[in-house]
């Protein structure tokens, strides 16, 4: 294993403190507990907060501040932060308007946000969100969440910030995700520092369809195909769930698992893109980055999210974040 790290144990900390210094305009960093919080509070209103294992970075701490989150809570690498640190965090951040947790449907993240909000002495409202369509519907554990997390904050967060109230944030978020499909594939696994090693191996002529966040294995192991033939595979699985009208106005995510270079995301961009214009969606607006990521892993997703006129004006109001930033 070659990392850029002393320990496994000091990466976390030390990261969130180089993270913290990077971005000091827009966010400061909480220590024991670890959480970040935008540095301007808008008082009145609904005070948005996520949060995760990390390894996914830039989600979520990235996407603290203005029009998006207004805090984020970060576990250890792979691990559900603790109820204390969404407890502070909500404390911190409270505008006089309640808390609205987004939360990934992992069993660790949903039981101590469950546990965080008990313990609240505010008014409080969860958003789950289970956008990864290569599990089935009624998968034991339920579906997880994945990239189409970043929708999610984003347009939540624009509601709030544009003063919606907390009933309105958790119905807009509900919305959004269940509007929302996403599904990956990897190249590669990845390494967690304190494992040392990859959490599954493949063939270097084979490939991890609907795979994980967390290293975990996908729905299957299949031989490497054509770059249009991985689109194909995905997208159909995709169109299957959503089942969007042609006319329909989209979102397209592309996303990064961490070690797929940009050049190749921007071909599987434009491969989703002929895919779903020949469907006749209209793909309305793109991202393509490396958003929701699982370390080192080389791979994608594809994210797809029927759009209306609100999510759209929500989609595109103004960000300031260290990983989204536009119309300020």
């Amino acid at each position: 294993m070659k990392k850029f790290i002393d320990t496994p144990e000091t990466l976390l900390d030390t990261s969130l403190q180089g993270f913290a210094k990077a971005h000091a305009d827009i966010l400061l960093l909480n220590t024991q507990p670890n959480f970040i919080r935008r540095r301007q509070l808008k008082p009145g209103k609904v005070a948005v907060i996520s949060g995760g294992g990390s390894g996914h970075e830039p989600l979520h701490s990235g996407f603290v501040g203005q029009g998006m989150l207004d805090a984020a809570c970060p576990g250890q690498i792979f691990t559900s932060p603790t109820p204390d640190q969404m407890l502070a965090a909500a404390q911190a951040v409270d505008g006089g308007a309640g808390v609205l947790f987004i939360v990934k449907n992992y069993a660790g993240d949903v039981m101590n946000f469950e546990m965080a909000a008990e313990m609240l002495d505010m008014p409080s409202a969860t958003v789950l969100v289970n956008d990864d369509v290569s599990l089935p519907k009624n998968h034991s554990i339920g579906r997880r969440g994945v990239a189409g997390t970043l929708i999610v904050e984003k347009m939540v967060g624009a509601a709030a910030e544009n003063g919606a109230d907390l009933a309105s944030c958790k119905r807009l978020g509900e919305r959004v995700n269940l509007a929302t499909a996403s599904m990956g594939v990897a190249l590669t696994s990845c390494t967690v520092p304190a494992l040392g090693h990859p959490t599954f191996t493949l063939a270097e002529d084979e490939i991890e369809i609907g795979v994980g966040i967390h290293g975990e294995h996908g729905r299957e192991t299949v031989k490497l195909l054509s770059a249009t033939e991985i689109v194909a595979e995905i997208a159909g699985h995709i169109q299957q769930e959503l089942n969007p009208r042609p006319g329909q106005q989209v979102l397209l995510h592309v996303n990064g698992f961490g070690a797929t270079p940009l050049v190749e995301l921007h071909l599987i961009h434009e491969l989703a893109w002929r895919y779903w214009h020949s469907q006749g969606i209209i793909i309305q607006r793109s991202l393509v980055g490396n958003y929701t990521t699982s370390l080192d892993m080389a791979g994608c997703s594809l994210t797809l999210t029927l759009l209306d006129d609100e999510m759209l004006a929500l989609w595109d109001a103004p960000v300031n974040t260290a990983a989204l930033r536009w119309g300020i």
